[in-house]
């Protein structure tokens, strides 16, 4: 049985030892959709201020809703709309403070202010998005991007 720990420490200590507690959580796990569950519910639990986490994957055409942890989300995303989409298509994670001045963002929770999307890739082929929202304006800043970064392809790696 998995038991996480608190975090304690300033940001990259925390962010430490989340990716040590992800790497326990996936480890020997090979199912996208069971590693994507509990990595949302991991980081939702873990990290402050979110309302929302979850994965979305690219189907070929666009970005379909996957495990998450918070409201009920929007299903599908174009790859030409949204952080989301942005973030798929230009293959770079998005790190937005004020979502209402990012052109054509997609409201799905109201309450959502800022946004940290991180595509994922592996093998050169677009996978997904791990997407996390706060309702704070600008509640991610770089070392959240990096630690989040490094959870994303602590997923990755754990894809068959």
């Amino acid at each position: 049985m998995f038991s996480a720990t608190s975090l304690s420490g300033d940001k990259p200590e925390q962010y430490a030892q989340l990716a040590g507690q992800a790497r326990a959580l996936l480890h020997g796990e090979r199912d996208r959709i069971a590693n994507a569950a509990n990595l949302a519910a991991l980081v939702y639990h873990a990290l402050p201020r979110l309302n929302w986490v979850g994965f979305y994957f690219y189907d070929g055409v666009e970005l379909v809703v996957g495990p998450f942890q918070g409201l009920p989300a929007c299903v599908r995303i174009p790859l030409d709309r949204g952080v989301c989409g942005a973030a798929a298509s230009s293959r770079r994670t998005q790190r937005v403070e004020d979502v209402h001045a990012f052109p054509g963002h997609i409201a799905c929770d109201a309450a959502s202010r800022s946004e940290l999307v991180v595509p994922l890739v592996r093998n050169g082929a677009l996978v997904g998005v791990f997407d996390l929202d706060s309702p704070d304006p600008a509640r991610f800043d770089v070392m959240d991007q990096e630690g989040l970064e490094t959870i994303a392809r602590i997923y990755v790696e754990s894809l068959p």
